[in-house]
């Protein structure tokens, strides 16, 4: 949680746009069927675990994850980082006027890490009609530090994402129920609750109308461990222990166009050599070319090296660039469409 507070310090201090999301079990299953949503998580430069099955799921792949992160634990550090030089200016856009005043007055009654300098409620609307210049005008002239949105997991995320160029506030996130937790309209689970992953349950208690969403979503994990996770998770072991015996290698190349830079990876795209590929990838993302990638002599990747193309593809569209994937084998294409990367595909490998 340290390195977290550091990062939004250093954001807030630079005042570079900086986008939090903070995805569960929800936001999985959302972005299974919705490619907009799934990018607007995609484009966020901070996205900590906030759900058990999140972790659970990456700790069966050996995704190096070791605990949930929620956004209401990001805004309690916050509250009380004694390290702060001054407090961080809070905007809150969204919930209710009842709910967003008394979020504002617990803010600024218990922390003096935290300000809650305004909020603005606008009511209920679509992305496009909470996007009103008066409403972008309004927070971006309270010379908020970070802006706090309660619209709604898909809302919110959309409406980050439409408005990501007019907004002048540097930290953005939706943080859940964050603003009704501060508020003490809802109160959050007891902390051996949330640890054994029943907070679900204490939500339901408190907010009845939630049970279709976890039951929708509950049938779409168990869906996705069937099909999806536990193939991966076997498969990813299976790889692990080969390298610990054989000691996998892999070799990047470089080969630079008059429009394009092609990296092809030569052996094992596994965890191992996530390190090492880093610099390659972070070179790539700054060279003013079209990357691709040629996995033509790739005999196999993992879902901790898929993450770091995902990485270099967030990089490359934020700065203009674009990402393409060749000479992929059938096995290959068949791991990025079990780990639901089969956007990344071309459309024959789709499928």
């Amino acid at each position: 949680m340290s390195a977290v507070l550091r990062i939004i310090g250093m954001a807030a201090a630079n005042r570079a746009p900086f986008v939090i999301s903070t995805p569960n079990l929800n936001f999985l299953v959302n972005s299974q069927s919705d490619a907009e949503f799934r990018e607007s998580v995609l484009l966020s430069d901070l996205c900590p675990a906030d759900g058990m099955p999140i972790v659970w799921i990456a700790r069966l792949m050996g995704i190096p994850i070791k605990r949930r992160v929620a956004g209401s634990d990001i805004f309690q550090a916050l509250k009380t980082d004694p390290c702060t030089e001054r407090p961080l200016k809070i905007f809150l856009f969204g919930a209710t006027e009842s709910v967003a005043a008394a979020a504002a007055r617990t803010l600024n009654a218990d922390s003096t890490a935290l300000s809650c300098v305004g909020w603005l409620c606008p009511g209920f609307g679509t992305s496009d009609e909470l996007s009103q210049e008066r409403f972008i005008e309004q927070i971006n002239s309270s010379g908020a530090d970070f802006l706090v949105a309660a619209l709604g997991a898909k809302k919110g995320q959309f409406w980050l994402k439409l408005n990501h160029h007019r907004l002048r506030i540097p930290i953005r996130a939706h943080l859940g129920a964050t603003v009704h937790f501060q508020a003490g309209s809802v109160k959050r689970a007891p902390l051996v609750v949330q640890k054994v992953g029943l907070e679900w349950l204490w939500r339901i208690q408190q907010e009845p109308y939630l049970w279709r969403r976890y039951w929708h979503d509950g049938i779409a994990l168990i869906f996705l461990m069937l099909t999806r996770v536990l193939p991966l998770a076997i498969a990813g072991r299976i790889l692990r222990r080969r390298d610990s015996r054989k000691g996998h290698n892999l070799v990047i190349e470089q080969f630079h166009g008059a429009n394009s830079l092609t990296l092809t990876l030569s052996g094992f795209a596994i965890a191992r050599h996530v390190e090492s590929a880093i610099r390659c990838f972070r070179d790539a993302s700054i060279a003013n070319k079209r990357v691709v990638i040629d996995f033509s002599q790739t005999y196999a990747i993992d879902a901790r090296f898929q993450g770091l193309l995902l990485m270099l593809r967030k990089q490359l569209k934020g700065r203009g660039g674009e990402l393409e994937l060749v000479g992929m084998s059938h096995r290959l294409a068949r791991t990025f469409r079990r780990n639901g990367l089969d956007y990344l595909l071309s459309p024959g490998e789709r499928s």
